[in-house]
């Protein structure tokens, strides 16, 4: 094994390991745009998706059908109908949405089920359950448009679903359900994965789309000064949602972030919004510090603040490496439990990312700064600079 490869795995490993040990036993729900599937992307996603529940995450996978409906009307010459940002499901409709779940959730079921042959999950076996856990009702008539046979969910079968994950089953769930008298009804994915981890009380709500996240500035084309928002405080969405017109395509700026917002206020405690485009887009979001999408969060998961015996041992995990290079004086664990007043930190979703410590001389009016440490992913983004103005004051 070359000397070059250790030196890149071993850190790379050592800053994803904490993601890895923070998600373990959570449960994510991840809705698939239908376009996903359409654009060939299903293979990878299933590799990605066998390999985070392989590293103890609970997923419920929701797929859309959004572009295979569509295909199936355009072969019968029926045209596709929308209002209000949902289809309008007559019974030759309802049809084609009935085949188009069923063709999906076969495909989906069989690329879970062959092995994952020549990829790194090779031979992993996923059990997946589908079922009827979900409880629907009619949209009905809204502005004077009748939605027939497009649904709502009225009710998730929590208990149900559940007892699925406990047995260590991935869920799975296409958009579709049924009345208390038997009457079927169209869904739509986004509503479906919103209502189920809402329901669930989901710790994350992921959804894989044909748009990157929500940029800086929405409104401008994308650019090196207006990259994607990877980390957007539910007041700032809101305030977004307010300011844009009403959504109705996948590729509207409100689209997808109307359903985070109402997950969110939900208690669902973070959305994503990732570009099924980017290969690995779910491990690249779950498992890096800056991820690649947009994030709905109801608060900011950065914290800049004083340590406490809690962070010693993150402490000492930043600065162990600039300490074997010769860039910091060894300090053992005794004496950094012993300082750890003294030290302020840089935190961010649980992984301490900056430090530094404050030794005050009252006799001689001055203090000592040491121990200045930024972790190489989050150097030249200011961290070093705040923590030493919070030191300064």
């Amino acid at each position: 094994m070359s000397t070059v490869f250790n030196f890149t795995f071993v850190p790379w490993f050592r800053s994803v390991a904490p993601y890895i040990h923070m998600h373990r036993g959570k449960t994510f729900v991840v809705g698939i745009a239908g376009e996903a599937i359409a654009a060939g992307k299903l293979p990878g996603i299933v590799q990605d998706l066998a390999l985070i529940q392989s590293m103890g995450v609970r997923i419920v996978l929701v797929h859309g059908f959004r572009p295979q409906v569509n295909e199936q009307l355009q072969a019968k010459g029926h045209a596709a109908r929308y209002s209000h940002g949902m289809r309008i499901t007559d019974s030759v409709a309802l049809d084609c949405a009935q085949e188009a779940a069923g063709q999906l959730r076969y495909e989906i079921e069989a690329a879970f089920s062959q092995g994952l042959p020549n990829t790194p999950m090779a031979g992993s076996t996923v059990r997946v359950i589908s079922g009827n856990f979900l409880t629907a009702r009619p949209v009905g008539i809204v502005d004077g448009v009748d939605f027939k046979h497009t649904g709502l969910v009225r009710k998730v079968d929590v208990a149900g679903i559940m007892r699925s994950l406990d047995m260590g089953a991935l869920v799975l769930l296409s958009p579709f359900g049924f009345s208390p008298t038997g009457e079927a009804f169209n869904l739509n994915m986004e509503e479906v994965a919103t209502s189920v981890a809402s329901e669930l009380q989901a710790d994350k709500l992921i959804f894989l789309t044909e748009i990157p996240g929500i940029r800086i500035q929405h409104d401008a084309p994308a650019s090196e000064d207006n990259p994607i928002d990877t980390e957007l405080p539910l007041a700032a969405a809101e305030a977004l949602l307010t300011q844009i017109a009403p959504a109705h395509e996948p590729t509207d700026t409100g689209f997808y972030l109307q359903h985070c917002v109402r997950a969110c206020k939900a208690g669902v405690e973070r959305s994503h919004i990732l570009p099924f485009s980017t290969d690995g887009a779910l491990l690249l979001e779950v498992y890096v510090h800056d991820g690649i999408g947009t994030m709905v969060i109801d608060e900011k998961l950065e914290s800049l603040r004083e340590a406490t015996a809690d962070d010693v041992g993150g402490i000492l995990q930043l600065i162990e490496p600039f300490e074997k290079d010769g860039t910091l004086v060894k300090r053992d664990r005794t004496e950094i439990e012993r300082d750890a007043d003294h030290y302020t930190i840089i935190e961010h979703d649980g992984v301490i990312f900056a430090c530094a410590a404050l030794y005050p001389y009252p006799e001689a009016k001055t203090a000592e700064m040491a121990a200045l440490t930024v972790s190489p992913q989050s150097q030249g983004q200011g961290d070093g600079e705040k923590v030493m103005k919070r030191i300064e004051q």
